[in-house]
């Protein structure tokens, strides 16, 4: 292991610093946090998908009564019904994203807080219609937080058959070209590719990696059959899946008798493809360490990964143990959820001044200032989540909306604000520059104090 820094690994791979919540005081002890207890998840829970899914439910059972007599009394207390349902949905979907501040408050175990958020990012999927749209965090919940340490094949199936992913990709309508249904339409395959290509392309292999158009295709049809139910989650029909034997780089799947196994298969065969070990470690090289990463340290959790059958754990060490990741060099920028949570960790900020907060008021104080600051919470662009690149959130709007926050909000959710000059010890630690540490002495008010610090590029900066 290369010589660990608590101060730098607290804000490069954990929430920020905290002045109550000392740092892990080894690379070993930061890993360790992943395998232990996972008080964050049980002090601040958020909904399983499964609990979630019951929501579906009562509205699918709500939209047949209105169907069946359109006009009626029955009918019209169940489209009200219904709008009731969507309004807590979407008050959840705030009180959720609250919920992860609160766990980046108080956490122990930062590390796993951040993980979450990579690889929910590097698995992006949104709903796109009614209640979905409101599964972001019950999906994360469910596909990505039990499988941040154990084998890549594991989290690969759970995210990539999840019923989320399976909306959100347009699989649950994918027809085999001569399946059952496909035959019984006579009306063309309705084959559909996205998740296949996107399984390959940010997945596993990555942008450039070793697969063709016709492996597209084949897995495209391989994967025929997954879908997705209100009543039963993640759902496998065989009158959709094309019938025989499907060939994905060069390895036959599959056969007359499709169904669930073939398709994790192939899954668990591309999670340990060595361009998957690749490409997964210079996405965790680039989102932890820098925009341009030392080649090195790309090989080196390369190597651990491949060497170890892609197991994330192993990775991590291979991460955490390489002398490049401790260069203080071209720091990343903190995206606006980050930039804001690490705020709130260092001002010890009461996790209930968050989570109790009314829809309306959150997101006056936490979402639309993300937005103006270049981020929507779980509404991604496309399927390849947020962007990596610092010029991402470096931006005149970004960078105003940071300041105009940093000065403002701070005081609103902690109305005793520590002095700055002890304030930028606890937020910067030996990151303070002389420039700042004489604008917190210098600060008129404690509130300015505290957000010319938060506003620093020192801050802004992981």
């Amino acid at each position: 292991m290369a010589a660990f820094d608590p101060i730098l690994a607290d804000m490069r791979f954990g929430c920020g610093l905290s002045p109550v919540i000392p740092p892990a005081g080894s690379a070993e002890a930061m890993l360790e946090t992943l395998d232990g207890p996972d008080r964050a998840a049980a002090q601040y829970p958020i909904e399983e998908f499964d609990t979630f899914r019951l929501r579906m439910q009562k509205a699918l059972e709500f939209q047949r009564v209105r169907r069946a007599d359109r006009g009626s009394p029955e009918a019209l207390a169940a489209k009200k019904a219904v709008k009731v349902l969507n309004k807590e949905a979407r008050q959840a979907q705030y009180f959720w994203m609250a919920q992860h501040l609160a766990r980046r408050i108080t956490t122990a175990a930062p590390f796993r807080e951040r993980l979450e958020a990579f690889w929910a990012d590097h698995f992006t999927a949104a709903g796109k219609q009614a209640l979905l749209r409101r599964a972001g965090s019950p999906y994360t919940e469910s596909a990505i937080r039990p499988f941040l340490t154990g084998p890549f094949e594991e989290m690969l199936i759970a995210a990539v058959t999840h019923p989320l992913m399976v909306h959100y990709l347009d699989q649950a309508t994918s027809v085999g070209p001569h399946s059952a249904l496909a035959q019984k339409r006579g009306s063309g395959s309705g084959l559909n590719e996205n998740l296949a290509r996107e399984v390959m392309e940010l997945h596993t292999l990555g942008v450039g990696g070793p697969y063709t158009q016709g492996d597209v295709r084949e897995l495209a049809e391989l994967l025929t059959g997954l879908t997705m139910h209100a009543n039963t989650g993640r759902k496998f029909r065989k009158d959709m899946a094309e019938p025989g034997a499907e060939t994905v780089l060069g390895k036959s799947y599959g056969g007359d008798n499709p169904n669930l196994r073939d398709i994790e298969a192939v899954l668990r065969d591309l999670a340990r493809h060595p361009a998957t070990a690749r490409h997964l470690a210079g996405k965790l090289a680039r989102h932890f360490v820098s925009d341009t990463p030392d080649p090195a340290l790309v090989d080196a959790v390369e190597r651990a990964l491949a060497d170890s059958g892609t197991n994330l754990l192993a990775g991590y060490r291979a991460l955490l143990g390489h002398p490049a990741a401790w260069n203080t060099e071209n720091p990343n920028v903190k995206p606006p959820f980050d930039f804001i949570s690490s705020a709130l960790r260092a001002l010890v900020v009461e996790p209930e001044a968050i989570t109790s907060l009314k829809e309306g008021v959150f997101r006056t104080r936490i979402q639309y200032p993300m937005v103006m600051m270049g981020h929507i919470w779980q509404s991604p662009d496309g399927p390849d989540g947020l962007k990596e690149e610092d010029s991402a959130w470096i931006t005149p709007q970004g960078l105003a909306a940071r300041l105009q926050w940093a000065v403002t909000m701070p005081g609103v959710l902690r109305r005793d604000l520590p002095d700055p000059r002890d304030f930028v010890k606890h937020a910067l630690g030996p990151r303070a520059t002389v420039a700042v540490q004489f604008a917190a002495e210098a600060a008129e008010s404690r509130g300015d104090g505290v957000g010319l610090i938060l506003a620093s590029p020192a801050f802004q900066r992981m």
